[in-house]
């Protein structure tokens, strides 16, 4: 008998929880954004803008101040390094791959020496920085 008893209480209380279950409703879940520029609450404006300014690490005085500071001599000297470097470079090459002999030369550049070195197998170029004593060598080999 209390089997039976146990047996229809089992019985009782699946039935309702299949039942519940089948009533169970979902809800939808809807996207809200925060930022007023992406349809959010316009509310949220300052919130969002002064969080936005605490965390910048940008100083736009400083920036602009640094801007205009550049001394147009030594751009000049800088680009004048540059295009003479390039020239070089350009030589040292059209001469050790094409026609003609490199020939040994040293040049001074602001702070820094290069010697060209011309050898049998290779050519070595040498640069010095003048206040540091740094030196690097390379070697362009021939073909």
């Amino acid at each position: 008998m209390i089997m039976k008893y146990i047996a229809t209480i089992i019985l009782i209380s699946l039935a309702i929880s299949f039942i519940t279950v089948l009533n169970a409703d979902a809800q939808q879940l809807v996207y809200e954004p925060k930022n007023p520029a992406f349809g959010g609450n316009p509310g949220n404006y300052s919130w969002l803008m002064n969080s936005a300014n605490s965390q910048n690490r940008f100083d736009e005085a400083a920036s602009s101040a640094s801007r205009f500071q550049r001394d147009p001599l030594s751009d000049f000297q800088s680009s004048l390094q540059r295009q003479v470097l390039s020239q070089l470079t350009r030589d040292i090459v059209n001469r050790q791959f094409g026609e003609g002999e490199i020939e040994e030369r040293s040049f001074e550049f602001g702070e820094f020496s290069i010697d060209v070195v011309p050898g049998l197998d290779d050519v070595q170029i040498v640069i010095r920085n003048i206040l540091t004593g740094d030196e690097t060598s390379i070697s362009v080999p021939s073909l």
